[in-house]
């Protein structure tokens, strides 16, 4: 492998039947580079390191700082977005060169190449409604006021993009488990713990109760080790656990 350049190995799929396959590229290392970087000296210049041309790779990308989660991909075998995955720190210079290996996720069908198809992440949050009702689009008023405590932590939560790097990295998420994710309940811990939103707390619970709801997670915490935001989901799914178990023994007495 030479000095001076990035030997890119992509994993590619024309279609969500198509069968995976390995594509290998090589370019010139810059300084400053990030993964979308790469991706898109390879799109300029389709050439694969056989030397023949080939159709550019599918990815998707948005905001580009970090904000729409997008751009989640699997760098060098970690979940993580692209955009603000430095060529420097996760593919670093070694005696051998650089070497940048690039995969979908293997969570969510795979559309395209690196492009992946996030419905049920989506899907699960109209599962645990995911939103604060209002009655009408009437001026109601000033609502109830939240403690600074609660704001701020309210504000933690709600700072899910919804890029799907929990569901990438808990075992829980397989094909044998419609388990609904950590990304799901982070939400129900924000929108139950919100003034309003607390009217439609139980129908929340309700929607987590079952055999694809919270008492599915394993706690294997791999959910905060990859959040790119920090969020603090392990709390989110203890303080539910509370809630469902105070949730069900009050159904179960007829309260």
């Amino acid at each position: 492998m030479a000095q001076g350049t990035i030997e890119v190995r992509i994993k590619r799929q024309k279609d969500p039947d198509d069968t995976p396959y390995w594509e290998e590229f090589s370019l010139p290392y810059r300084p400053r580079m990030n993964v979308i970087s790469v991706l898109m000296e390879i799109q300029q210049n389709p050439v694969n390191k056989a030397g023949r041309k080939v159709t550019p790779v599918a990815w998707e990308q948005a905001c580009l700082e970090e904000v729409c989660g997008s751009c989640t991909m699997l760098i060098n075998g970690k979940v993580r977005q692209s955009c603000s995955a430095l060529i420097d720190k996760v593919a670093p210079e070694t005696a051998g060169g650089r070497s940048l290996t690039l995969e979908p996720m293997s969570k969510f069908p795979c559309v395209r190449d690196l492009m992946v198809d996030r419905s049920r992440m989506f899907e699960n949050m109209k599962k645990i409604q995911g939103w604060i009702p209002i009655d009408g689009t009437y001026d109601l008023g000033p609502g109830p006021r939240m403690s600074q405590r609660e704001q701020q932590l309210a504000y933690d939560f709600s700072r899910c993009m919804t890029c799907g790097s929990c569901v990438e990295a808990c075992p829980q998420v397989n094909e044998k488990s419609n388990f609904i994710g950590p990304a799901a309940l982070g939400l129900v811990r924000l929108y139950n713990s919100h003034p309003t939103g607390k009217l439609n707390a139980d129908e929340r619970l309700d929607a987590i109760s079952g055999p694809d709801g919270i008492a599915s997670c394993g706690n294997a915490q791999n959910c905060v080790q990859v959040c790119p935001k920090e969020i603090p989901l392990t709390r989110a799914i203890a303080e539910l656990h509370r809630d469902t178990t105070v949730h069900r023994i009050k159904k179960w007495l007829g309260k």
